[in-house]
């Protein structure tokens, strides 16, 4: 069985909450994975079956709460342009060095997917292999997804939601469980929402701080400093090889992802019938036989 180790890593004025989990065999050549969770605010949890790629492929596996987020410090009273992309580029890297990775792979998730492209085009020489899941290259184009996938909803889900957007009453019952129809549709597509997912969302909901600031009160409405993000122009800079993962149903529409495939040189894309947002939630063992079998592809050569 691994071994799960946690520890605080010294960032800015406070620390990032830091998450390891060793193979108890691990393979020769077999590099790190990074896990880059979503939101942003969302912390690890709903990504924590991920570390079963420890002990499924024989490497380390790495996740963490990002700085404002979980376990790791938070600052409800910082000022919104302190949340920046920067930020976390600055506490992707700190980790690295803390934990003495020279190279490594990444998988982020929807905004961690944003993130891991934000750290690809700075072409640090450890990054061996970027995985990007469920993720967009702009907010505008999530924005114009968002817009079709809500205008396919109900009559009384849409009037409920933009009746209540109008007056900012994002905390009302009736715009709460329209949020969730959308949620069961393009989100999390299960039966019932998985556990993991929900301890997260507990977490969000304890301190929204860097989800609410960032993005905006929920998935599809974006009014946070994220709004205009966007890094189709830098794509070209991408040199590791990319893998682009998406569900057939996911809020992450193929309108939103076209720009990684059509724009990283070295890249190639998978869908996901049947699942959206959440697809390694919704179809874990093939969601991680895929990652296993790009890692393998783009891990070190044996000595």
């Amino acid at each position: 069985m691994s071994v799960v180790t946690s520890l605080d890593v010294p960032f800015t004025d406070g620390s990032t909450w830091v998450q390891v989990t060793t193979p108890d065999a691990p393979r020769p050549g077999a590099l790190p994975l990074v896990v880059l969770h979503g939101g942003p605010g969302f912390c690890h949890d709903y990504l924590r079956s991920l570390s079963a790629l420890a002990d499924e492929t024989g490497r380390t596996v790495v996740l963490y709460d990002q700085f404002g987020c979980g376990r790791s410090s938070h600052r409800p009273e910082a000022s919104p342009d302190f949340w920046t992309p920067q930020l976390f580029v600055d506490e992707f890297f700190t980790v690295i060095d803390h934990l003495g990775l020279e190279a490594y792979h990444v998988l982020g998730q929807s905004w961690g997917g944003m993130l891991g492209a934000e750290i690809a085009v700075r072409r640090p020489q450890g990054l061996a292999g970027l995985a990007i899941c469920n993720s967009p290259a702009s907010m505008e184009l999530w924005a114009q997804a968002a817009e079709r996938l809500r205008a396919d909803l109900p009559d009384d889900v849409r009037t409920a939601l933009e009746s209540h957007e109008a007056t900012g009453a994002f905390d009302h019952p009736d715009y709460v469980t329209a949020t969730k129809e959308y949620d069961r549709r393009h989100v999390h597509r299960t039966a019932e929402v998985p556990e993991d997912y929900l301890d997260s969302e507990r977490l969000v909901e304890q301190d929204p701080t860097v989800y609410h600031t960032m993005n905006g009160p929920n998935e599809f409405h974006v009014i946070g400093t994220l709004r205009n993000w966007s890094i189709i122009d830098r794509l070209a800079s991408v040199d590791a090889p990319t893998l682009v993962v998406a569900g057939e149903f996911d809020e992450a529409a193929p309108e939103t992802w076209a720009p990684f495939v059509e724009r990283i040189p070295d890249v190639r894309s998978h869908v996901f019938a049947g699942a959206s947002h959440c697809t390694h939630l919704e179809q874990p063992q093939e969601f991680r036989a895929l990652i296993a079998e790009f890692l393998k592809e783009h891990d070190a050569p044996p000595e």
